[in-house]
């Protein structure tokens, strides 16, 4: 890792939304220096308190790091600020090393790394994480990396501080390949325990009771009792996720499973779903709020 032994590496954070923002959190907390940036500047007062030193583009948090994280929305936002004109790649040799958080495309990866190496020299990590604001505050993410097995070996450390579970899956875009699969499982599972929730509404079972009563079976899981537990109790503010992001990334799905020339109809029906709840004017709700489309006065129509 960039910096010598005794010293931490200075890091850059740029993307400061539901889960850049608790990792920067995390991370000052355990007394690194961060250098953050958001394309909306009001994001910063989510952790102005931390200590993190905000700068006016991604080109200033490329310059102040020797590791620079990445948590944005998809393929055109980590684009941007690789090779925008205020990006990564306008400030020149400057960061070693470039981590992405995001879930972006395996393609945009392996293009986008290999720009930014010619232009800069560093190198490239697809991490993508799973888990959710509260467990990116604490420390306790799911972490899916691609990549060189030297580099990951180098950042290894740094991603156990925001990760529990840190899994190097192979080469370059294997972590976006990874996450991929990831969302088509958190996915279906969304409008899974939608149904389910349904079912015991109309069945006359109290819902509140099937995680209780599941809880150490076979159809037991972190899905049964966080998002439908959350589908349950109607807890959607503030937002945990969006509907956007969820949507967004089962497009990605679809085109990854056609690409692999497979026929998936239990994924073609839950992406269906999924898409008419989010077309119906719902993208910045919580992602678990597609329960509603079970509601017959809320389904849209």
């Amino acid at each position: 890792m960039p910096g010598s032994p005794s010293k931490k590496p200075r890091l850059g954070m740029v993307g400061l939304g539901i889960m850049g923002a608790p990792i920067v959190q995390r991370l000052c907390d355990k007394g690194y220096d961060l250098t953050v940036w958001n394309l909306e500047p009001d994001y910063y007062d989510r952790v102005k308190d931390s200590g993190a030193q905000w700068a006016a583009s991604p080109a200033e948090v490329w310059t102040a790091s020797d590791i620079v994280l990445v948590c944005v929305l998809g393929d055109d936002a980590i684009e941007n600020v690789c090779l925008g004109k205020s990006g990564f790649a306008s400030a020149g040799k400057a960061a070693k090393l470039l981590i992405d958080l995001s879930t972006t495309s395996p393609e945009a990866t392996l293009k986008l790394a290999s720009r930014l190496k010619d232009e800069t020299g560093a190198r490239w990590l697809d991490a993508p994480i799973s888990g959710g604001p509260k467990p990116a505050r604490d420390g306790e993410l799911t972490v899916m990396v691609g990549g060189d097995s030297a580099v990951f070996k180098e950042a290894e450390p740094l991603l156990r501080k925001i990760g529990q579970n840190v899994t190097h899956m192979g080469d370059l875009g294997f972590g976006q390949k990874t996450k991929i699969i990831n969302q088509a499982i958190v996915g279906a599972n969304y409008i899974l325990m939608a149904e389910m929730l349904a079912t015991c509404r109309a069945a006359g079972i109290d819902p509140d009771l099937l995680p209780v009563c599941l809880k150490g079976g076979l159809a037991d899981s972190a899905i049964l009792q966080r998002i439908y537990t959350q589908m349950s109790a109607e807890d959607f503010d503030p937002p945990r996720s969006y509907v956007r992001q969820v949507n967004k990334d089962l497009k990605s799905v679809t085109h990854f499973v056609d690409d692999l020339g497979l026929d998936l109809p239990l994924m073609d029906v839950a992406i269906r779903q999924y898409h008419r709840y989010a077309d119906a004017g719902n993208e910045m709700e919580d992602g678990a709020s597609v329960s509603r489309l079970y509601q017959t006065t809320d389904a849209p129509k």
